[in-house]
């Protein structure tokens, strides 16, 4: 049996999970600024032996250097790392390594499906890979809160809005107008863009994750399975890729 420690580092919260073979055993969400102490302690706890490292922000490098000094077996996720899928996206540089975590994870569970990935959170990113294991890239459009603070600090008189609110379609005033315009301007975009993938691409299947997919699974028409843990399962199937498991 092997114990593996999973880290997704994002833009918002830092997650981690211990995972059992292919089975979640225990999940933590905490702060940037709480990661080394947290990590220290789950390491302590339950005592890894792989570990892999995603993150889209460069503040998780002393969390990398502790990881590393603790477990041999560590994978740093990039464009480069060895994946179970094809890569096709153009602009390795750029590329943010959840969204690859995503496509592994969703081809493996659907392997007879062309899956598009939407993932709600900072950003909401459209993720698509074919059944013949191919990553084709997809769109990234801003995401809830980044919506509200954008139409804030662009414009003259719009407040800054938070989500915590009333939240209806026809607002009443400028904050429920704003809600409204961010909350439903996304739900109807990701229903367009599985409405407009299913049109054209056969054997499709859609699944929805992030930190914001409970918010929108309930405001989309679309056809849609909902995965909250959809990139921690592809981190755990990459860093099994990578790193064969202890006899």
């Amino acid at each position: 049996m092997s114990v593996n420690i999973c880290i997704d580092w994002g833009n918002t919260n830092v997650k981690a999970a211990i995972f059992n073979n292919d089975t979640i055993q225990k999940q933590f969400t905490f702060s940037a600024e709480d990661a080394m102490g947290k990590v220290t302690d789950i390491m302590n706890q339950y005592q890894p032996v792989k570990a892999i490292i995603c993150s889209v922000v460069k503040q998780s490098g002393e969390v990398e250097s502790l990881v590393r000094s603790k477990i041999n077996s560590t994978v740093v996720l990039d464009a480069n790392t060895n994946l179970p899928i094809y890569n096709g996206y153009l602009s390795a540089d750029t590329l943010g390594p959840d969204r690859l975590a995503l496509v592994c994870a969703a081809h493996a569970l659907h392997p007879g499906k062309n899956n598009l990935v939407i993932s709600a959170g900072t950003c909401v990113t459209y993720n698509f890979v074919t059944k013949n294991k191919m990553f084709r890239g997809g769109a990234i459009s801003p995401g809830l809160q980044m919506r509200l603070n954008a139409m804030h600090s662009f414009t003259g008189k719009l407040p800054q809005v938070d989500m915590e609110g009333e939240l209806i379609m026809l607002g009443y005033d400028t904050a429920t107008c704003m809600r409204s315009g961010a909350a439903y301007g996304i739900a109807f975009e990701i229903d367009g863009m599985v409405n407009e993938y299913a049109a054209t691409q056969p054997d499709f299947n859609a699944i929805l994750t992030g930190g914001d997919a409970p918010f929108f699974a309930s405001k989309i028409k679309s056809k849609i399975f909902a995965d909250p843990d959809l990139l921690l399962k592809g981190l755990n199937l990459i860093l099994n890729h990578n790193v064969s498991s202890p006899s």
